[in-house]
């Protein structure tokens, strides 16, 4: 083997070994939570500050002066840095928002989405990424349940081409 391309193989592992080393310790520094949950995360010293880089995709609120309650709000990925009062960071680590996989079903009609959980029984559920006319029906649904016991006048949702939701919603089962 000449000693050009030794020296070309011993510069690409040095390489990799550069670019994966950052990419190990990031992982490690990486909360994640499931979209619309909520995780409790406990702080070495008491914060002052909370900084969100996109309080879009996730929140976090204390709960006292060492622990946090992050909530995702939306998919993808964002910062989260914990300051003390002298300004100092406690933690400064990536916010993953994943979709939840326990207990949900995806069904696909052609290139339709639609997502049910099922815990026992299956039950639509309002994911980002589903079909239209499923997303703002269940959404009308909720909104229509909630406002049931409010005295305030029901609605009916319409999906993204304004017509109203129609039977491809699944219908909940009675609750008597």
């Amino acid at each position: 083997m000449s000693s050009r391309l030794v020296r070309s193989a011993l510069l690409a592992a040095a390489a990799v070994a550069t670019v994966s080393a950052p990419v190990a310790s990031r992982a490690a520094d990486m909360v994640k939570v499931e979209l619309d949950q909520a995780r409790i995360y406990r702080l070495a010293a008491p914060a002052s500050t909370i900084v969100i880089g996109n309080p879009a995709i996730a929140d976090a609120t204390l709960q006292d002066a060492q622990t946090l309650i992050v909530t995702g709000r939306a998919y993808g990925q964002t910062n989260l840095i914990v300051l003390d009062e002298e300004g100092e960071t406690i933690t400064d680590v990536q916010l993953a928002v994943l979709a939840a996989t326990e207990n949900l079903v995806t069904v696909y009609k052609g290139a339709k989405r639609q997502s049910l959980t099922c815990l026992p029984d299956c039950q639509p559920a309002v994911v980002p990424g589903d079909d239209s006319k499923h997303f703002g029906g269940i959404l009308g649904q909720v909104a229509q349940h909630n406002g049931s016991g409010s005295g305030a006048p029901a609605t009916t949702a319409t999906g993204a081409s304004g017509s109203s939701s129609d039977a491809s919603v699944p219908a909940a089962p009675n609750s008597q």
